[in-house]
């Protein structure tokens, strides 16, 4: 199955930068799951939304190939998330990474 995934963050993690998170984050999830990353898009910087008073965001978007279905995908993709020190106390609020599963 091949998917496209959103990923962000606007806090370091144990990566570093946020750009290096988004990076180090895709390579985490090929490492835990059968997942190969066919393309990425540049990394963006974005101003928050919702929550202001925060870092902005630097973002991106990744294709890639696996043999997982989508709540399974979606399962590892938390995993990794988690990894990295996410969690959700705030919605729209700071983040070490986020990956979304766009498709």
């Amino acid at each position: 199955m091949r998917a496209h995934l959103g990923l962000g963050a606007n806090l370091a993690s144990r990566a570093g930068s946020p750009p290096a998170t988004l990076r180090a984050g895709l390579r985490a999830l090929a490492a835990i799951a059968p997942v190969a990353v066919l393309r990425t898009s540049s990394i963006y910087r974005t101003e928050p939304r919702g929550v202001t008073d925060q870092p902005e965001f630097a973002n991106a978007a990744a294709e890639v190939e696996t043999g997982l279905g989508a709540e399974d995908l979606l399962a590892a993709l938390l995993e990794v998330e988690r990894s990295f020190g996410r969690t959700r106390e705030t919605k729209d609020g700071p983040r070490t990474l986020d990956l979304d599963l766009l498709l």
